[in-house]
């Protein structure tokens, strides 16, 4: 009888594998064991580093009921010894674990050596050459695979008695090979550095566990790397040395001198670059090498375009006015400016708020440059904001990392390199980007190092508008820089100003409190004092309420944003709420729990990280797969349309019609997307809006925060809660600064 979730521990034989994925060590096989009925078998499943058949296993975990497959043994841990009898060692090398040996020859070489086979392909493989069909340099080759499999079942059990689990020890050996534990031993911090999923902390616990000292300097100067790369993601790209060391010395545990000595070392090593500071409180602008080289790079590339096209056409004033005539639009003083500039300048910029004419005038810039028989690629950051962007003006739109072609690097999924470069540039004389207030230091590099000489660039966007989630403060530093030509759209045109919700956005931009309320208007706000009464009027709202006033649809239509991740009206709790209304359990949905959330068939999800790896297949509305590829990007969302037990792979279609299959070990980079995070939010937009406004830190509940919720909503906005924290909000002005010095490299560039 199973001891259902009780542990317990099998030792047996695998009769044979199931499934395998080389990736993860993820594996479903049959163990053949002893039992109180005499032999058994029973369906193992769990991270087992390169599983063979015929190899003898001991492991650990519980029995589960699978409702599908029946009762399975989960294993935790696994321990893996050599098959010590004739039958097993046969069964082991005809699996193919060794290179050179199949079942024919598997069957000849333990029928000559029988229980001894190992020890003669170990200590004495000239012997093998005695055997018909192996000559002495297949005898070699074949005790040089042998070893090389032994080593790496050497490493990977030494690597998890400090405490690494299955999958990490299997990418560790892939990555180090032979020389991992010598690696570990002398800095386990380059695991950190080198792979993918391994941050500072896990490192500092294995290191721990090898006896590394507080103050070793390896240990100091990764410390000091994490705290970097922690500043980074919260979009700074360096930070003040007065800033970084007792960061540092907090979380290292040490004081400043060890960390000041690391410093000079790092920089004198190429890992870092410590720039003078004319703020004299900070000392220095420390940098991550990376970060120093590409504002460089940015700034200076900008200065290149920008000469390189200015000037080379131009259109007269007649130009401009046929074409309005033509189209019977009338262009404001600032929108013909605009356009004006864009056929003259190697560089520009577009700002303004929405119903400004920001959309308009992308497309007369298309309509005009492609008069003159210039190529035009339009590009935006997400997927939602290039699908509007080629709804808008009727060309096709790519995201950044599809035009620029992403590649990536073998070792990780997290490191993105692009086919389109220095050496291999974009072909085209003009490329538009919308909504460059998402993109990042990186990504701007990335466009950048990818346009030739001569080609314009126009960026359009929202400075006012949340910053990148990513490090920098691009569009914001450009237009500080005071070197790149700015045309600022002020004016809100007839049929937007109709909007309550272009209205009250424009009225939050300026520090006004918005109306609220206007009968047979698009702006809504409804008073609630509870948190909890705000979660029983949001699902009101959706379920019923907004779905009856607009015919909006619960599930498509309708975003909820929210300020926060944690709370009771945060993220979190909120996909908690909406997913158990709106998408209920059910024995026809099937479920994966990982750590705190549970996904369901028919569950709305988003990716939460870049991973430029995952392989996706596009499909038609017959479901006909019509492409191929690879990329899926932070902020992409789909719906889960398949979980699959029996090979843990869960299936979601994405927005764009592309189909991803995650395997379960790659939960993490899903979240539940019924409610989302106004910073995820940017570059999308959505029929309908659904805003909790309750109570929350001021560095969160700013202006540019709700100027950026409401901008998201395309119909309908509406916002439950307390009023006065939303006149807070417009009331407080204050926004993160961000660490960068890219507004005065493009002036030093653009003075040379």
């Amino acid at each position: 009888m199973e001891d259902f979730e009780s542990p317990s521990v099998l030792e047996g034989v695998v009769d044979h594998i199931i499934f395998y994925n080389e990736d993860n060590g993820y594996a479903i096989f049959v163990l053949s064991h002893e039992s109180e009925h005499g032999e058994d078998i029973i369906t193992c499943t769990g991270i087992v580093p390169d599983v063979y058949e015929g190899e003898e296993l001991k492991v650990s975990g519980v029995y589960v009921n699978n409702v599908k497959y029946g009762v399975q043994f989960s294993i935790s841990e696994t321990i893996k010894n050599i098959p010590s009898t004739a039958a097993g060692i046969e069964k082991y090398l005809a699996s193919g674990v060794v290179k050179g040996i199949g079942a024919g020859l598997a069957k000849r070489i333990v029928a000559a050596f029988g229980d001894l086979t190992f020890s003669v392909i170990e200590e004495t493989p000239e012997k093998l050459a005695e055997i018909k069909g192996i000559t002495r340099k297949k005898a070699a080759s074949i005790a040089e695979s042998f070893y090389s499999q032994g080593e790496q079942r050497r490493a990977i059990l030494m690597l998890q008695d400090y405490g690494i689990s299955p999958v990490f020890a299997m990418k560790i050996y892939k990555k180090y090979k032979g020389n991992a534990i010598g690696i570990l031993k002398k800095n386990p911090y380059r695991l950190a550095e080198d792979i993918d999923g391994i941050g500072f902390k896990i490192a500092d616990n294995i290191a721990q566990k090898a006896g590394v000292l507080y103050d070793d300097p390896f240990r100091v100067a990764a410390g000091i790397s994490y705290t970097l790369r922690e500043a980074a993601n919260g979009g700074h790209v360096f930070l003040p040395e007065n800033i970084l060391i007792p960061k540092a010395a907090e979380l290292l545990g040490v004081g400043a001198e060890p960390i000041s000595h690391a410093l000079l070392n790092m920089q004198m090593d190429g890992n870092i670059y410590s720039e003078k500071s004319k703020n004299e409180l900070w000392k220095a602008k420390i940098f991550l090498i990376h970060f120093y080289q590409i504002e460089k790079e940015v700034a200076g590339k900008l200065r290149i375009l920008a000469d390189s096209a200015a000037g080379s056409m131009k259109l007269d004033a007649s130009h401009i006015s046929l074409y309005q005539e033509k189209s019977g639009i009338t262009l404001s003083d600032s929108q013909h400016d605009a356009v004006s500039e864009a056929v003259s300048s190697g560089v520009m910029i577009i700002t303004g708020g929405p119903g400004t004419g920001k959309t308009t005038i992308i497309n007369i810039i298309i309509r005009l440059l492609t008069s003159q028989g210039l190529k035009i690629e339009l590009a935006a950051p997400t997927g939602r904001a290039a699908k509007r962007m080629t709804e808008a003006s009727g060309c096709e739109a790519k995201t950044l990392h599809r035009l620029l072609e992403t590649s990536f690097m073998a070792e990780s999924a997290g490191r993105q390199t692009f086919q389109r470069n220095r050496d291999n540039p974009l072909e085209t004389d003009v490329l538009i980007i919308d909504e460059v207030s998402m993109v990042d230091i990186s990504l701007m590099h990335s466009v950048l190092c990818a346009l030739a000489e001569g080609t314009r660039l126009i960026m359009v966007g929202d400075a006012d508008q949340l910053p990148s989630v990513g490090p920098g403060n691009v569009l914001k530093d450009l237009i500080a820089s005071e070197c790149i030509k700015v045309i600022r759209l002020t004016d809100v045109f007839r049929q937007a100003g109709e909007s309550e919700i272009i209205m009250n956005a424009h009225r939050i931009n300026k520090g006004e409190y918005p109306i609220l309320n206007k009968k047979n208007k698009d702006f809504f706000f409804i008073r609630e004092a509870e948190a909890e009464a705000v979660v029983q009027k949001l699902l009101d709202l959706i379920k019923k309420r907004l779905p009856a006033y607009t015919g909006d649809s619960s599930f498509n239509d309708i975003q909820v944003l929210t300020p926060m991740r944690k709370s009771g009206l945060g993220m979190l709790r909120l996909n908690q709420v909406l997913q158990y209304n709106l998408n209920p359990p059910s024995h026809t949905k099937k479920e994966r729990e990982y750590r705190q959330t549970v996904f369901r068939e028919g569950d709305k999800v988003m990716q939460i990280k870049n991973n430029y790896q995952i392989s996706w297949k596009l499909l038609d509305s017959n479901n006909l797969q019509i492409d191929e590829g690879e990329g899926i990007f932070n902020g992409d969302c789909g719906i889960i349309t398949e979980i699959n037990d029996r090979k843990e792979l869960i299936t979601v279609l994405f927005d764009d019609s592309k189909q991803v299959e995650y395997d379960f070990s790659r939960l993490e980079e899903l979240e539940l997307a019924y409610a989302i995070t106004v910073h995820k939010s940017q570059g999308s937009e959505y029929k309908t809006v659904v805003m909790p406004i309750h109570s929350g830190p001021p560095l969160l509940f700013s202006r540019n925060l709700l100027y950026t919720a409401v901008t998201r909503a395309k119909s309908l906005c509406v916002i439950v809660g307390i009023p006065e924290t939303l006149y807070s909000m417009v009331d407080n002005n204050r926004e993160v600064n961000r660490y960068t010095a890219l507004a005065q490299r493009i002036k030093n560039a653009f003075e040379l």
